[in-house]
């Protein structure tokens, strides 16, 4: 599933979008609107984006718990070698050594990423304050070339900004469109 990211000047603009992409077969649970205007989207009855699409969680998660893992490996080979709590440690207490780092180091990332905002989001942040609306559009497999068809024909105010091929793969890169295409 492609994520197709087009930059909406206003929100009737951004209301006509999501009617025509549902009228070419697009349903609605597969478009999602970035922007200040929350209000605005509630009462045209727009998706707002999520938590995991504007906020940071999943990638400073998974960087956490990384982190956390190294931590531990080092914190049981250290337990191992020292011996604090003597000879017969049992080799289960390496294993929760390991996992509780692991563990507090995805609870610390996931903490610091939903104070930040997600990167791949980053680069519109301008756009989207200046009051401008993202539209985030999952397309299925077979449906990338007709939205991309159908908004070129339709609403030219919209600009294809960038597609995503998956926009919940925390590492995954946008590919930025073109600007002579």
């Amino acid at each position: 599933m492609k994520c197709l990211y087009f930059l909406s000047p206003d929100l009737v603009s951004t209301k006509k979008v999501s009617d025509d992409l549902q009228e070419v077969g697009v349903h609605n649970w597969f478009i999602h609107v970035v922007s200040q205007d929350e209000a605005g989207l509630k009462k045209e009855r727009l998706h707002s984006s999520n938590w995991l699409e504007t906020r940071d969680l999943l990638r400073n998660g998974f960087i956490g718990a990384n982190i956390g893992f190294i931590v531990g490996v080092l914190a049981a080979g250290l337990a191992m070698y020292f011996k604090p709590f003597g000879e017969n440690m049992a080799s289960i207490v390496y294993v929760i050594i390991i996992a509780f780092a692991t563990c507090f180091g995805a609870w610390e990332g996931g903490l610091f990423g939903v104070a930040s905002q997600n990167r791949k989001l980053a680069r519109f942040s301008d756009a989207i304050e200046a009051g401008k609306y993202l539209v985030l559009i999952y397309a299925q497999k077979g449906q990338g070339e007709l939205v991309k068809q159908m908004m070129s024909d339709r609403h030219p105010e919209a600009e294809h900004v960038a597609t995503d091929r998956q926009f919940f793969n925390p590492f995954g890169i946008v590919r930025r469109r073109p600007a002579n295409s």
